[in-house]
């Protein structure tokens, strides 16, 4: 049996490697066990919203964000011909102390794994460890790996765990082992990034057209990438589909299944299809999530991430509110002690918040602006928009949804720390 630790953290994601570093920064010991044998970079863009970077700053990470990803400076929205529906800045621009991040989601995990191997030593992070099962006891847990070819190869001794293993936990199906596979939503994407020249602020996140026939989510991820000033441009393409595509983070995808439907984007702020075309790579999944879980937490065992609360894409919140996890976690371990009370506190704490906002992705997230303009229009071009839906209900949209995930710029700022 290997040496005990306090906190044993399943999965070096970026839900775990914060955890890593907020236990570290409360004084908490920990190690962090990931079932693959080497951590390279996956993904593409992701956005971290002002509630998600404040986290990340009180971790002493300011520098290292600004120096690979966009400060976002406003959110745009348009139809599918283009015309702008709706307006607003972000971030620090938006009066935020904090900024909203546009990032290369493997530029953010580099960034939180060098972090911890910086701070917690070489050690801290044990690479070829599958969780194969955690048996709990009144002194603490003890967890069961396997190696990559399936061979037994370590029992782990520690006071909690915390499953960050993503949406196909190995922990979640311990503790619910009749949960069935992941609830498509109706949609599949496709996402890719390609070299493209600064467009509109040369910080923006565009969502334009609508689910039913079409939806892009577009924004830049890297700045200044070549001598030519280019910067990289993250895209998402989003339609609507009555079959699953398959769930494999780097399955590629086609042209041919989804590019037809932005084939006339062309349009005076950006050439959609153009963009489309010169990515280097495209990958496809569908959209998912889970019914939320009625908690979290059993005695010295929990979730954290998309292990705990699996979300479709629609706000801009998966990555932010495994943050957010993380860090409530390590101060309820700080003040509570590390046993069941602290993880009690911690399901407490966010399960009910986290359901509200994978309720809310499902149902009224921020591209519900589009959905509005397009089911009153009958996804026409429009004279007046104010004719067909108001700058205050779409404003309204936008508001509800901050409170709901936790960025309302005024409660954020009146918040203590977690830590």
């Amino acid at each position: 049996m290997s040496p005990s630790t306090d906190v044993i953290v399943l999965g070096a994601g970026i839900g775990g490697l914060t955890l890593a570093l907020s236990l570290h920064q409360a004084g908490i010991g920990c190690r962090v066990y990931e079932a693959v044998p080497e951590l390279k970079p996956l993904g593409v863009g992701i956005n971290l919203l002002p509630h998600a970077a404040r986290e990340l700053w009180e971790l002493g990470l300011q520098a290292e964000l600004d120096a690979v990803g966009v400060r976002t400076r406003e959110s745009v929205f348009f139809n599918a011909h283009g015309q702008l529906v709706f307006r607003e800045a972000a971030g620090i621009d938006a009066g935020y102390d904090w900024p909203q991040y546009s990032i290369h989601r493997g530029d953010l995990h580099a960034l939180l794994l060098a972090a911890t191997l910086e701070r917690l030593g070489p050690r801290s992070v044990a690479c070829g460890h599958r969780c194969i099962g955690v048996d709990q006891d009144a002194d603490g847990i003890t967890a069961h790996f396997s190696a990559p070819d399936g061979s037994r190869i370590s029992t782990v001794r520690g006071a909690v765990a915390v499953g960050c293993d993503g949406i196909h936990s190995a922990l979640r199906r311990q503790l619910y082992p009749a949960e069935g596979a992941p609830r498509y939503s109706g949609v599949n994407m496709w996402r890719g990034t390609a070299r493209h020249k600064p467009f509109l602020s040369g910080a923006s996140m565009v969502r334009a057209g609508w689910l039913d026939l079409g939806k892009m989510v577009i924004y830049p991820i890297r700045k200044d990438i070549d001598d030519a000033g280019n910067q990289l441009v993250n895209w998402v393409a989003e339609i609507r589909a009555p079959r699953p595509a398959q769930q494999d983070w780097s399955r590629p995808g086609r042209l041919d299944d989804f590019l037809p439907a932005f084939e006339n984007w062309h349009f005076d702020w950006l050439d959609v299809p153009a963009l489309i075309r010169s990515s280097d790579a495209i990958l496809e999944y569908p959209m998912v999530d889970q019914d939320p879980l009625p908690r979290w937490t059993h005695g010295r065992l929990t979730l954290l991430g998309d292990a705990a609360h699996p979300m479709v894409p629609r706000g801009s919140n998966g990555a932010g509110q495994a943050i957010i996890d993380a860090r409530v976690l390590a101060g309820a371990l700080r003040r509570e002690g590390v046993g069941a009370n602290a993880m009690e506190a911690y399901d407490a704490a966010r399960v009910k918040a986290t359901t509200a906002v994978v309720l809310t992705n499902r149902s009224n997230p921020p591209d519900a602006i589009l959905r509005e303009v397009y089911e009153r229009s009958g996804g026409k071009r429009f004279e007046r928009l104010e004719e067909i839906v108001s700058q205050a209900e779409l404003q309204a949209i936008s508001d509800n949804y901050k409170r709901v995930a936790g960025y309302d710029p005024t409660r954020l700022k009146a918040r203590p720390s977690f830590i």
